[in-house]
């Protein structure tokens, strides 16, 4: 119908440069009329490759992994790979080792590792990375030898939410984390302790508590630092969810939020500006940071050789504070303070 040989249309639909341009716009308006739609596992495989990666992702009821695996899925499709996901809320020994040798059945080209770091249960063993001829990269973690780890800023955003407290006028700042398996958890703790050492606290165990993400243990976590710290004036919490807690313990209480009590909270949930009162949070841009992943995995793949782990700064995704009124104080009530 387009008048021209099968080998014409092969360069059409792989874009390649040798063909006029009348003659591919021709070809395009036959393919487009007929509904032609080439078969992308069929190319894939004459190619040699399989145009697949796999997804090892946990604790998607939680905003920041579903956002991830989001930007995975978008960023996968832009680069033109498909995905296979695994999700796991609980594994047993020895079963990691099998997600990754089922995915490398699947001859998935790379793996993305997106479990959280500090699980020692729930990281492949060293026998099995070694068996598997494909690259992995993972999510929020500690480097790891001759790998590649991309990561939240973490410890920045720890920081920046305490540091900014202290210069709306509060002068004694609790934590509520996260499960402390959750590297995440630990580097959000981190960063809340450098501003803390900073400001030559030194007994400051007492000003943290435990949380598990979810809103109950914001109101618990309150509770218990405000028993513990009568003089207790703010708290970093580390999600948004938690902080939801946080704030209704508060109004429970009569502890009017921000004039005697500021929180920051992370994330930048949705919904949280709409909380009463609109809440301060770090933004991690959850979604940025899987598309890197893929990026990062992609060109691994492309480049065929070994990668090392690398630290520098591209591998890092940095937060951003939002300031919203749960932490801003009106400038006469912090003279006075």
């Amino acid at each position: 119908m387009a008048g021209v040989s099968t080998q014409t249309v092969s360069r059409v639909i792989n874009d390649r440069p040798d063909v006029s341009p009348q003659t591919r716009a021709n070809v395009k308006k036959v393919i487009l009329d007929l509904g032609y739609s080439p078969n992308t596992i069929a190319r894939s495989l004459s190619r040699g490759r399989t145009n697949t990666l796999g997804v090892v992702g946990f604790g998607l009821k939680y905003f920041g992994p579903s956002s991830v695996l989001t930007g995975i899925e978008r960023k996968a499709n832009e680069l033109g790979f498909s995905i296979i996901l695994t999700l796991c809320e609980q594994f047993e020994g020895g079963d990691t080792d099998q997600v990754l040798l089922q995915l490398s059945a699947q001859q998935v080209e790379g793996i993305i590792w997106a479990i959280p770091g500090f699980i020692d249960s729930l990281d492949p063993s060293r026998m099995v990375k070694e068996k598997l001829t494909i690259p992995i990269v993972y999510l929020n973690r500690d480097c790891l030898n001759s790998s590649v780890v991309v990561s939240m800023d973490n410890r920045s955003g720890g920081y920046i939410a305490t540091e900014h407290l202290f210069e709306q006028g509060y002068h004694k700042i609790g934590i509520i984390t996260g499960p402390k398996t959750w590297w995440e958890a630990n580097e959000r703790l981190i960063g809340w302790r450098e501003v803390m050492r900073e400001k030559n606290f030194t007994d400051i165990d007492d000003l943290i508590f435990e949380g598990n993400w979810e809103a109950e243990s914001g109101d618990r976590g309150f509770q218990t630092l405000k028993s513990k710290n009568p003089d207790l004036d703010a708290i970093f919490v580390s999600n948004d969810q938690m902080s939801l807690g946080v704030i209704h313990a508060a109004n429970r209480m009569g502890i009017s939020i921000p004039d005697k009590f500021g929180i920051v909270g992370f994330d930048d949930l949705p919904e949280s500006s709409f909380y009463i009162p609109p809440l301060s949070t770090v933004k991690q841009d959850a979604k940025k940071l899987g598309a890197l992943a893929v990026t990062r995995l992609v060109e691994w793949i492309e480049s065929e050789s070994d990668q090392e782990c690398d630290t520098q700064e591209k591998n890092l995704v940095s937060p951003e504070l939002i300031i919203r009124q749960s932490s801003v104080r009106e400038k006469a009530l912090i003279s006075h303070t």
